[in-house]
């Protein structure tokens, strides 16, 4: 029978459930809980996941879990794992640790009492002399020991570098939206792939290039490897395999309607790049351009920004007056949907009018708002409009 893992997709802070959503989409079974979904599954779903996941940050297998109240506790908890079963004699791995509201609090004892209880379960199980420190000169592992009201969980991560880091992105702006932030926010608006998408201060270009590979349900981690393709346990025709049945999954030919501008030109040529970097140069044009110039004639489309907060000194001003232009050249798009985050909580009297629904999240350690204004519904064939 296949070994089965017990797995978990961490995630930032209020976008749990979209990661919950894309799992059940990919027909895994999921718990979402405060930073993260927990599923279980083989090789196949671990390669899956790290390939389709857009908004998560990492897929760690549990290697294990229980409740310690002390530091014997945990040692004896951790040294009980089977850590043979995922570590070689010469692998390298650091641990990592955090601690909430636990009686353990010390991180770095809770590290270094885990790394101890490992080295010795694997001195034991490969015949190594005590006194002898172990190589660590092989693969590597990152583990977590993580503590939150004393429940302890272990993880070992098999993404490496974030899934946010997609491989496309050669240069950024001066406050770059991450890659999976950028495809949660498209998820939370009601954009379709048939339907205009506009960015009106693309920066580098992230979410336009996000919307694209959505549009053409291109794999976010096609273009990239991870950490556990290099583990002598998993087989690399499983991740060939899943690479091979996207790659047939995916839509190239289907036009999408996506533009972004951004009044800063050498911001326009970055997004290019990146764009062509991805192999999307096609599917989105990249313009220089004012937001009070932006004029349209095209109904039901979706608008997402990320622009300026006005976090610096001195910046406050010029960032009101762009949202107050904003309100003027979009408000009139009646058919149109807007969606604009940023942290100044007066969005809204800057912009003229108050949002259908607003939404709290986090853009790293930036508490932010995103404003939502829904435009009308297209009509129903063969109905006036709604």
């Amino acid at each position: 029978m296949t070994k089965q893992y017990n797995l978990i997709a961490t995630a930032a802070a209020g976008i749990e459930a979209l990661v919950g959503k894309e799992l059940r989409n990919l027909g895994i079974d999921c718990e979402v809980e405060n930073g993260r979904a927990r599923f279980s599954g083989d090789l196949e779903t671990i390669a899956t996941t790290n390939l389709w996941l857009r908004t998560a940050d990492r897929v760690k297998i549990i290697a294990g879990e229980f409740d310690a109240y002390t530091f014997d506790e945990l040692f004896e908890q951790v040294k009980a794992i089977p850590w043979e079963d995922y570590l070689p004699y010469d692998a390298e791995f650091p641990v990592a640790g955090r601690s909430i509201k636990s009686k353990l609090y010390s991180v770095p004892d809770c590290q270094a009492i885990t790394k101890k209880a490992i080295v010795e379960r694997l001195k034991e199980v490969y015949h190594r002399p005590a006194r002898v420190p172990l190589p660590e000169t092989g693969a590597f592992f990152q583990l977590e020991v993580a503590l939150l009201k004393d429940h302890v969980v272990l993880t070992i991560d098999t993404t490496g570098p974030s899934l946010f880091k997609r491989g496309y992105r050669l240069e950024k702006g001066g406050a770059p939206l991450k890659e999976n932030m950028a495809a949660a926010l498209i998820e939370l608006t009601n954009w379709r792939k048939d339907r205009p998408f506009y960015d009106p201060v693309c920066g580098s270009g992230t979410l336009c290039i996000e919307a694209a590979l959505i549009g053409h349900n291109i794999a976010p981690g096609f273009n990239r490897s991870f950490a556990c393709e290099k583990w002598d346990w998993v087989d690399s025709d499983i991740f060939e395999k899943v690479r091979a049945k996207a790659d047939e999954q995916a839509d190239y030919e289907i036009e999408l309607d996506i533009t972004g501008s951004d009044i800063n030109g050498r911001m326009i040529e970055i997004a290019k790049a990146n764009a062509e970097e991805i192999g999307l140069g096609d599917s989105i044009i990249f313009k220089q351009q004012a937001v009070k110039d932006f004029k349209t004639d095209k109904e039901y489309g979706v608008i997402v920004a990320n622009p300026p907060y006005g976090e610096r000194l001195g910046e406050e001003a010029s960032v009101r007056q762009l949202y107050k232009e904003m309100g003027e050249v979009f408000r009139p798009l009646e058919t149109w949907s807007k969606y604009i985050l940023t942290s100044d909580l007066t969005f809204e009297e800057f912009y003229g009018a108050k949002t259908t629904k607003k939404r709290k999240l986090y853009n790293g350690a930036i508490r932010t708002d995103l404003f939502q204004y829904w435009g009308k519904r297209p009509p129903r064939k063969g109905k006036k409009d709604e």
